[in-house]
């Protein structure tokens, strides 16, 4: 928490203004044109992911089955050598379509009880995301580098507490507990993953389909831990209006 503090302090400690927003000096251009690809990509995976989850309405066939075709694909796209593009490109929309798919059910049952937390929930995930990837790139080079071993020990006690309420059983209180801290872990990603993408460009790996895998994969798990706690704040509003009804 002390190392989230620091960067909320150290961003407002900072006179910001027009000329700071458009002041990307420690990024060079080679650099720069590979954001813009790597971003440019990243929505044509969250494309693709849209398209997974309105099939999954169609047909339903989201589950187990587009979970592994998920992972399958990204393990085939990361052990791909990088000078046959098209063919990740392809991979990764696959993956994006088969992740689509795989939170289907989920999105299904937004779109039954509220459709329009399912939209304010992707919009606020592209807010976050714009706004800490953002400070990222506007922050010193490494800066925030360090947080990467934190996010990493905080996501394992996460799986441990995972496995350990499956095994033993859970309740609503430790898995909500899962979710916020999920939430915190993966937006601190957002953080870290855009500085470390830059700090690799600069380095010579101009990777783009593995770079926007990389942030796909946080737009989708903060995606889905905000919409999981909208739905739940939506189910108690609606449950407290039926008692006062009653």
């Amino acid at each position: 928490m002390d190392a989230f503090t620091s960067f909320f302090d150290s961003q407002s400690r900072n006179i910001w203004s027009y000329d700071t927003l458009k002041n990307f000096r420690q990024i060079s251009p080679i650099v720069q044109a590979h954001l813009k690809q790597v971003y440019l990509t990243l929505c044509c995976a969250l494309i693709a992911s849209a398209v997974g989850a309105y099939l999954h309405t169609l047909w339903n066939i989201g589950g187990y089955l587009t979970t592994f075709a998920c992972l399958g694909t990204i393990i085939w796209l990361l052990s791909t050598p990088p000078c046959e593009e098209q063919k990740r490109v392809s991979l990764l929309m696959a993956s994006a379509v088969f992740e689509g798919a795989s939170i289907g059910p989920l999105i299904d049952l937004a779109i039954q009880i509220d459709p329009s937390v399912l939209v304010a929930s992707f919009v606020g995930t592209a807010l976050a995301f714009a706004c800490f990837s953002g400070a990222a790139m506007l922050a010193r080079r490494r800066e925030y580098l360090y947080l990467g071993g934190l996010l990493s020990s905080g996501v394992s006690v996460l799986l441990w507490l995972h496995f350990a309420s499956s095994i033993f059983g859970g309740s609503t209180a430790l898995f909500m507990t899962e979710i916020y801290l999920g939430l915190l872990a993966f937006v601190g990603y957002m953080i870290v993953d855009t500085q470390d993408i830059i700090e690799k460009a600069h380095l010579g790996d101009l990777d783009y389909v593995k770079h926007a895998l990389t942030l796909f994969t946080d737009f989708v798990a903060v995606f889905v831990r905000i919409l999981i706690i909208m739905l739940k704040n939506s189910a108690e509003k609606s449950e407290k209006k039926k008692k006062r009804r009653d």
